[in-house]
């Protein structure tokens, strides 16, 4: 099994990941439990007090239950309003981090090439990792209120304790995180790679590895100097060559007509 086959079927396990932790994430929304308290009026009647981010429940025994919405939102304490806007950026951003990875995963072939698709499906993960955490921020506050004023011995109002939406909001968060994480490694270090591959360091001709220097005048005309002279020696060393290749011959001409007086007197002795 090759490294290609190996990443998508990663890339397939962590989207399903991914979008179950989105969906725990949505699903949060309309759960009312987040909060509930069991208060004992009469013996035959238990009433059970109910909230969430958008609304306060009451039910009794026999399974009646009445919820009334938050009359004023200005009114809310600040915590609430920033635990909402977490958990809607955090909806928003898996949506489009869903969207992204379908672009970017292989096995989808919907993208351009090796190189964008792993970048696009980087952002996905992203988007994943950065609404994990925000959701993972507004349960985790909103749960560590719960507690915090279930735990102070001061607090003289109703106490709460933490009811099924937080559960699993704390779990869709953890997937997202996880998911969202493990893209953005793998997606990341693929995409980084490659466009480091595509542009290597640029490396300078041959001609330009060597950078001549520059002379002073003085230097300069001192080399010169040097050239004009050497260049006169060899000329002289020429000449005298020359010369001497011409007393040779004027010698071996001269002592060829020494011969030739010799044989001329030879030949009068004999006719005497």
């Amino acid at each position: 099994m090759g490294y290609r086959t190996v990443v998508m079927y990663m890339e397939i396990g962590c989207f399903v990941v991914c979008v179950s932790g989105w969906i725990l994430v949505c699903s949060t929304m309309p759960t009312e439990i987040w909060t509930w308290s069991e208060v004992d009026s009469i013996v035959l009647t238990t009433s059970n007090y109910f909230s969430n981010l958008w609304k306060d429940c009451i039910s009794d025994s026999t399974g009646v239950s009445d919820c009334k919405g938050i009359p004023s939102m200005l009114a809310l304490n600040w915590d609430i309003h920033m635990c909402r806007a977490l958990i809607i950026i955090s909806i928003i951003l898996s949506f489009f981090g869903s969207v992204l990875v379908l672009v970017g995963m292989k096995c989808t072939k919907i993208g351009g090439s090796e190189i964008s698709n792993a970048r696009v499906t980087f952002a996905g993960g992203m988007n994943y990792f950065i609404g994990g955490m925000c959701s993972m921020v507004a349960f985790s506050y909103y749960g560590n209120k719960i507690i915090s004023e279930f735990q102070d011995p001061n607090y003289k109002a109703q106490k709460f304790e933490i009811g099924v939406g937080v559960f699993i909001g704390w779990g869709g968060s953890t997937l997202l995180v996880v998911g969202g994480l493990i893209y953005s490694i793998f997606a990341g270090r693929e995409g980084c790679r490659s466009s480091s591959e595509r542009y290597p360091p640029y490396q300078f001709p041959d001609a330009y590895a060597v950078v001549p220097t520059k002379r002073a005048p003085a230097s300069l005309a001192r080399t010169e100097m040097s050239d004009s002279r050497k260049s006169r020696n060899t000329s002289e060393s020429g000449v005298s060559s020359i010369s001497g290749v011409t007393s040779v011959t004027k010698t071996t001409l001269s002592n060829a007509s020494g011969v030739s007086s010799i044989t001329k007197t030879t030949a009068s002795n004999a006719y005497v």
